[in-house]
């Protein structure tokens, strides 16, 4: 009778020869961090904030938002990231775009949110400076690598105009 309390371990004489095709890079394990963005929009403008230098990315702008908390959906962690960041009270539309990419070994997924509504004028709690930009502006300035590969898909998902 075989001893279910056991662990299979399979032992190199049992595993099979791989083929020329079948051999394959070893799959690299990520950590992944579920991350979500806001767009605000105030007539033609965008708001974006500076990165503060002495975080990871410093320097960089970026749409407002943060990490996704245990036990949180997407839009209250979006909203508690709004109210932290920026002291605003928002009202979190519908998901416009997801996207990943990859820092070394971590991994990013990016949830983006337009923001439909929100109490009280954005003020920089979090970043260095907060500036209403035109979308057009964006890829001028300098932006975490996972925006920059998105940014067609996400201008054409929250409807920005990119010239």
């Amino acid at each position: 009778m075989p001893n279910y309390d056991q662990p299979i371990i399979p032992t190199p004489d049992l595993a099979p020869e791989p083929s020329g095709d079948a051999i394959r890079r070893p799959r690299v394990k990520k950590n992944w961090i579920p991350v979500v963005a806001g767009c605000l929009k105030k007539g033609n403008h965008i708001l974006v904030g500076q990165r503060p230098k002495t975080h990871t990315l410093g320097g960089l702008w970026e749409f407002p938002g943060g990490k996704i908390e245990l036990g949180e959906t997407p839009e209250i962690a979006l909203a508690r990231e709004l109210k932290e960041e920026l002291g605003i009270t928002a009202e979190i539309g519908d998901l416009k775009i997801a996207c990943t990419h990859s820092y070394g070994d971590v991994g990013i997924i990016i949830l983006f949110y337009e923001v439909l509504f929100w109490k009280g004028e954005p003020k920089a709690q979090h970043h260095t400076e907060l500036e209403w930009i035109l979308p057009a502006e964006l890829p001028l300035r300098k932006i975490p690598d996972a925006n920059r590969k998105n940014l067609d898909r996400i201008f054409q998902a929250l409807n920005l105009k990119s010239t």
